[in-house]
């Protein structure tokens, strides 16, 4: 590099643009980009929600009802549960990471279709008091146990603690935001779901049947050490699970929510029958 009239250049000559942080407006637009992206798409399977079959969890996360029913199908391989892609990209969220042991663990949300006078479109999701268009741009709440959903500002108005869509009485800490953003929001979330779960309690004020189920394990196995040592009775025969497709279904009220579940179970059914005949071939 000598005796040819150049020269070495400096770092600073090779860095033209150095690296900045990026600007407040820039985070803003990221922030509201991501939350756009989580009131439309379900974030077990990247699919876009279906607002008339959505439900959410104790942390205000919007869901499919069907994804949910699917996570919880037994049989399927801790893999297929856990982890997964779509359209071949790595999915967001892990249904393990969830913590969505039951449908007790979600709410059935109920969110009003409005369209506007003279509109051609087929209406829009809106608070049916504010008639906000719900999303990213309107902070959204919705009531324990009802499921109706409302601009938070709706809700900061009404005087007495009923539904103004149902009038099922519900308690202040039973008001929860939608995909919050805000530390004091989750914060309170994790509370209230802690307070729950310490009387027995789900997401959706349904006794926790997990808990109970833990407990009469272990009576079972007190009283099976109990008989080993001659001091207990004989342990109950364990009541065999009911495996047909109506029985299952039979108990659902919602005649939506029975035809997801009964599409669900039988799709379930199916995959089970394929591997015991792939398994008999091999």
């Amino acid at each position: 590099m000598g005796n040819d009239g150049g020269s070495i250049p400096k770092r600073r000559e090779l860095v033209k643009d150095a690296a900045r942080a990026p600007t407040v407006s820039e985070l803003k637009a990221t922030a509201h980009e991501s939350l756009n992206h989580a009131w439309t798409h379900d974030p077990l399977t990247s699919e876009l929600l279906d607002f008339e079959n959505a439900v959410s969890d104790w942390r205000g996360r919007l869901y499919n009802y069907e994804s949910i029913l699917k996570g919880l199908m037994p049989g399927d391989s801790d893999d297929t549960k856990t982890s997964g892609s779509a359209n071949g990209e790595s999915l967001e969220l892990s249904f393990a990471s969830t913590g969505i042991k039951s449908l007790r663990d979600i709410v059935k949300l109920k969110i009003k279709r409005y369209t506007p006078p003279g509109a051609k479109e087929k209406g829009i999701w809106a608070c049916p008091v504010t008639l906000k268009e719900l999303g990213a741009s309107t902070k959204a709440v919705y009531l324990v146990p009802c499921g109706h959903v409302f601009a938070e500002t709706a809700i900061k108005q009404i005087q007495e603690e009923v539904c103004p869509e149902c009038s099922e009485t519900f308690r202040s800490e039973d008001i929860i935001p939608i995909l919050p953003t805000e530390k004091s929001d989750l914060e309170k979330l994790a509370t209230r779901n802690d307070k729950l779960r310490s009387k027995g309690l789900t997401h959706s004020l349904k006794k926790d049947k997990t808990s109970s189920k833990k407990k009469r394990k272990a009576d079972e196995v007190n009283e099976v050490n109990g008989n080993r040592s001659g001091k207990g009775k004989e342990a109950p025969p364990k009541a065999t699970p009911k495996s047909d497709l109506s029985s299952r279904v039979s108990g659902i009220n919602n005649a939506m929510t029975a035809s997801l579940t009964a599409k669900v179970l039988a799709e379930q059914e199916d995959r089970n029958k394929r591997r015991k005949l792939a398994a008999a071939g091999n």
